[in-house]
């Protein structure tokens, strides 16, 4: 998979709704409700992160969710490429991006959100032939206004924001000509999912749904 067919395939994928829900899931048992909740709200794409020791599994039950388009978080080295495409991921997010990282998910032909914080990093991608990024650590970088003012001289790169993202600014963000859709973790609060509240995640990702891009 080439640069140029991964940033369409990621582009295709934040196209489905205005959030992408970025999600830690300690609790295997959680995995297929928590994605049937969500796709049944309007947020199909969903974004398990790497960071327990049950994610690849929790990927290999929600990919079997009719509707849900699955892919793996925090990506960071080739081996995390591998396992997540085995684990029947569609399409892969890091936090930043390294050549190793880029040549194995083009190698597995796993498109990648590859992530990036300075005009630098988004134009070291782009001359890789990479269109639609990961804006990350996205609060932290300085927000919507440092979105805004990359996307001046770099208007052919699309993003979609994470890291701090919540309702309160998400519209912020998705006000923005180069913002395709945002990733935050507000739709599926770690104390719903113990309580087994997947109705209330429904909802949770039906507001989401409704926001204004």
């Amino acid at each position: 998979m080439t640069p140029t067919e991964a940033s369409a395939a990621a582009r295709d994928i934040c196209n489905l709704a205005p959030v992408v829900p970025v999600l830690v899931i300690d609790d295997l048992a959680h995995a297929r409700p928590l994605a049937e909740a969500l796709v049944a709200g309007g947020l199909p794409a969903l974004e398990v992160t790497l960071r327990t020791t049950v994610a690849l599994k929790a990927i290999r039950q929600m990919a079997e969710v009719e509707g849900g388009v699955v892919g793996a978080g925090t990506l960071l080295t080739p081996e995390d490429v591998a396992a997540a495409k085995e684990a029947g991921a569609l399409f892969g997010v890091s936090p930043g991006a390294t050549a190793r990282l880029l040549d194995a998910c083009e190698e597995a032909d796993l498109p990648l959100l590859p992530g990036a914080a300075t005009a630098t990093e988004v134009m070291d991608l782009l001359e890789r032939g990479y269109t639609v990024q990961k804006f990350f650590p996205a609060e932290a970088s300085g927000g919507a206004p440092a979105l805004k003012s990359i996307g001046a001289p770099l208007p052919q790169v699309s993003f979609c924001p994470t890291g701090g993202v919540s309702p309160s600014n998400a519209q912020d963000y998705l006000g923005l000509s180069n913002t395709l859709c945002v990733g935050g973790s507000w739709v599926a609060p770690k104390a719903m999912m113990d309580a087994g509240d997947w109705t209330g995640i429904t909802e949770l990702a039906r507001k989401a749904k409704q926001l204004a891009r």
